[in-house]
């Protein structure tokens, strides 16, 4: 890779970085100083490494020399990083993951293998990602090992340190950068199991969600028997929203969409999303055309929902862990579309909830059609 081509990869780095800082400007006040930290890094990376190297290119032009490792030694360290007893991700400059340890995959939470290939930042709080991505960029650079508090979505209450440090794989041309992950509170919120390695345990809900589903289809029928007319969509989604979601969005028709209920956590401001045009809701648009319901765990593009009337993204808005966008259709129109996030330390919606509230949509889109 010559130095021209590292310039404009870094540059390109640049841009989009400081894109996700613009998103992130509509995060609580208390945490943004972590994000102007990283927008006064990002200056600083400017003025003292950008420029200069676009002068010393204007010049000249080099080329690093790549090394090699001894294979064995390569595998060894593989196989000592994998073992390591305390949570360890190797990522690129982008956040990319390239390896996961066991103990990283037990800490987060992640199925063995989803992460690889996956940005990190998708695995922390909307808050913390545009300061993450910055700093880890800081670290591939060169500009020196540094930490920072960061969270993730099933225990925002927990904050975790985060150690990035670079190292330079052998064989290659780019630095990484390692990622150490400790609680930095040992404290587990109450009502959460520790095993013994003292990481909190969520998969004791898993065996509820069962018999929950059950209860759930059950209420879901008889609101849909005896709703109004005119008013399916907003029974639906108030035996959705409390139990089953902490938001619900509701958009009707059969052409042009128009949203008829929103619901939120009590105390929110609902109005905001009420005045959203559902045309200006990607997820909204590609569940609507492609007919076939769309779940997002962690969703990454903090725009996939679009921005509320005062142009803040919506999902970062209601920090949003994890989302349904469903079709309401009868079989051959798409008669509306239903959208449900989760946000916070509510467990992410699985695959199984997914299907029961693609039952569930058919069953609203024959009432839809039945009072249409």
């Amino acid at each position: 890779m010559t130095q021209t081509d590292e310039f404009g990869e870094e540059l390109a780095d640049f841009v989009r970085r400081v894109a996700a800082l613009k998103a992130a400007r509509a995060i609580p006040t208390d945490d943004l100083p972590s994000v102007l930290d990283a927008a006064i890094f990002e200056l600083d990376h400017v003025a003292g490494q950008l420029w200069p190297w676009y002068q010393r290119l204007s010049t000249s032009a080099g080329a690093a020399p790549a090394g090699s490792g001894d294979r064995q030694e390569q595998q060894l360290l593989k196989t000592l990083f994998q073992r390591l007893p305390v949570p360890v991700a190797l990522v690129d400059r982008e956040t990319v993951v390239r390896r996961l340890n066991f103990a990283a995959i037990s800490f987060t939470g992640v199925r063995a293998g989803y992460a690889t290939g996956r940005p990190l930042t998708g695995l922390l709080a909307h808050a913390d990602r545009a300061a993450f991505r910055s700093q880890a960029a800081a670290v591939a650079r060169g500009e020196g090992d540094r930490s920072m508090t960061v969270r993730l979505p099933q225990h925002p209450s927990v904050p975790v340190r985060a150690t990035l440090v670079a190292v330079r794989p052998s064989g290659e041309p780019r630095t990484a950068v390692m990622v150490v992950l400790q609680p930095a509170d040992t404290r587990v919120p109450a009502g959460e199991h520790t095993p013994p390695g003292g990481i909190p345990n969520l998969n004791l809900t898993e065996a509820a969600r069962h018999a929950a589903l059950m209860d759930l289809l059950d209420a879901m029928t008889t609101a849909l028997l005896t709703a109004p007319a005119g008013a399916v969509l907003e029974q639906a989604a108030r035996v959705l929203r409390g139990r089953f979601a902490d938001w619900v969005v509701a958009d009707a028709g059969d052409g042009r969409l128009t949203r008829t209920a929103v619901l939120g956590p009590p105390g929110e401001d609902v109005d905001a999303l009420v005045a959203q045009d559902p045309a200006g809701c990607p997820l909204v648009i590609e569940a609507a055309r492609g007919g076939s319901t769309v779940l997002r765990v962690r969703p990454e593009d903090p725009e996939a929902f679009g921005r509320d009337t005062s142009g803040a993204p919506v999902l970062v808005r209601a920090n949003v862990t994890s989302l349904l966008c469903v079709p309401l259709t009868d079989g051959s129109t798409v008669r509306g579309v239903l959208t449900l996030f989760r946000s916070g330390a509510r467990p992410a919606f699985s695959m199984a909830e997914a299907q029961a509230m693609d039952m569930m949509s058919r069953h609203m889109a024959l009432a839809l059609r039945a009072v249409g």
